[in-house]
């Protein structure tokens, strides 16, 4: 099947078969896959225009609704954490898209910002497996509660409504403060917003919405519980990457002679994928332990990090 926008050609089954393994994993952690696909279109595709971010987005778009449909049914939505993510994330979304169409439409160039990126992404993840300890470890965590209460749940076949929900207790400009399973974390509103901003700008360069990296950041920064940040990230991503497309789309116009529009076809391809994969992911994210989850992202990150970096100097 030829893709005109993309200037490719490949079978219609790989797009959503490859959305699905990698959404499937990548969003246990709050992350819809978008930072994986992109490498797979850039570097085996052979996709690398301008028009690769916006399809990228346009996948998000797809495969997101079935994830966050998950956490709002289990009730680990924390929405205050959510809007703030929006808010911060939208305006930097936009800002990306303009400074990834005017200052890194060559294909090397846009590597080597990615390879940074995940660099990074993969750096800080890294970082939190081998190096952060238990401030008691006679205390067990929120995560290993959560996991025990699971395992009870298992055996006992219970119904997943009785499972505890996560509780906010106070959202107002400067913090946000919520319970998750008998452990109260506090996190400064603006601190989050902040954050959200930067990485929009880099999320909209790299056309991902900002989950993949804002989600190692509340995990290994503000020491949030991966099982409550995932919903979160998802639905920052979903919003941003709505207004990235919209954006996209009102500018290709003015450059008549650059692909900056999506490719519809191969972004609903691979939306499909993750579609299935992202709400599998987040249906069995609650069986799967914290620090699994975390490997899991660090591996993938790092892999391609490595791979264009590499690739660049070569």
């Amino acid at each position: 099947m030829y893709f005109p926008v993309a200037g490719i050609e490949v079978h219609p089954l790989i797009p959503p078969v490859i959305a699905f393994i990698i959404s499937f994993f990548t969003s246990m952690g709050g992350v819809s896959g978008a930072f994986l696909i992109l490498p797979f279109q850039v570097s085996i595709l052979g996709f690398n225009t301008p028009a690769v971010s916006a399809t990228n987005q346009l996948y998000n778009i797809v495969a997101i609704p079935s994830g966050v449909y998950r956490y709002i049914k289990e009730g680990r939505m924390v929405w205050p954490l959510t809007w703030v993510v929006i808010i911060g994330t939208l305006p930097g979304v936009l800002i990306g898209a303009i400074l990834r169409i005017q200052y890194l439409p060559d294909p090397r160039s846009f590597k080597m910002f990615a390879g940074l990126v995940l660099l990074y992404i993969g750096g800080r993840l890294l970082k939190d497996l081998l190096i952060r300890k238990k401030e008691n470890n006679n205390s067990p965590s929120a995560e290993e509660q959560f996991q025990k209460l699971i395992k009870q749940y298992k055996s006992k076949q219970g119904n997943e409504k009785e499972l505890p929900k996560t509780v906010v207790k106070k959202f107002n400009l400067s913090r946000i403060v919520y319970e998750f399973y008998g452990q109260e974390f506090d996190v400064s509103a603006i601190g989050i917003m902040t954050l959200s901003f930067i990485v929009g700008i880099i999320g909209g360069v790299y056309g991902i919405g900002g989950g993949a990296i804002i989600a190692p950041f509340f995990v290994s920064f503000f020491g949030l519980p991966v099982y409550t940040v995932a919903g979160a990230a998802l639905m920052g991503t979903f919003v941003t990457s709505i207004a990235g497309v919209l954006f996209y789309l009102l500018i290709a116009p003015f450059y008549p002679n650059m692909a900056i529009a999506p490719d519809w076809a191969l972004g609903f391809l691979f939306g499909i994928g993750g579609f299935a994969g992202i709400y599998c992911g987040a249906r069995l994210q609650k069986f799967v332990p914290a620090k699994i989850i975390k490997w899991i992202l660090a591996g993938c990150i790092l892999f391609p990090a490595f791979k264009y970096i590499i690739g660049f100097f070569g």
